[in-house]
């Protein structure tokens, strides 16, 4: 028997999102069309701390940066793992062009031994990211 009421997947989805704490999109997640980055960077052997530095150092103030995270890999002391949320690519791209971030790409390259980018993702919402 079909009982009239509130749409069943608005309540599963406003039930998950209070159970959880992650905010409900207020529309399709293409309207939001969000861009993120998963990244690894293995610093020189014993350069990790400086490199997290350099790269932690001036983040914030960057148009369109949501959310960037530096992590250190507990299993590996010479890995970083950068999570990175955006208001699209285009704000990530734009950003690549900031004195600070030229400055900390200069100043980190001789600390790097290697990178690679895991994932390009489309964050779809979360804890902190408004």
């Amino acid at each position: 028997m079909n009982i009239p009421g509130p749409d069943r997947r608005a309540v599963v989805a406003g039930g998950l999102a209070a159970g959880f704490g992650a905010p409900v999109l207020a529309g399709p997640a293409e309207a939001r069309a969000m861009y993120g980055l998963i990244g690894k960077m293995t610093a020189k052997p014993g350069e990790r701390a400086a490199l997290a530095a350099i790269l932690l150092d001036g983040v914030s103030g960057m148009p369109g940066c949501l959310s960037y995270v530096v992590a250190e890999d507990p299993a590996d002391a010479d890995v970083l793992w950068i999570t990175e949320a955006w208001e699209s690519q285009d704000a990530h791209r734009a950003s690549l062009s900031l004195p600070s971030v030229q400055a900390a790409i200069a100043q980190g390259r001789p600390l790097i031994a290697g990178m690679d980018t895991i994932a390009e993702t489309r964050p779809l919402g979360g804890h902190g990211l408004g």
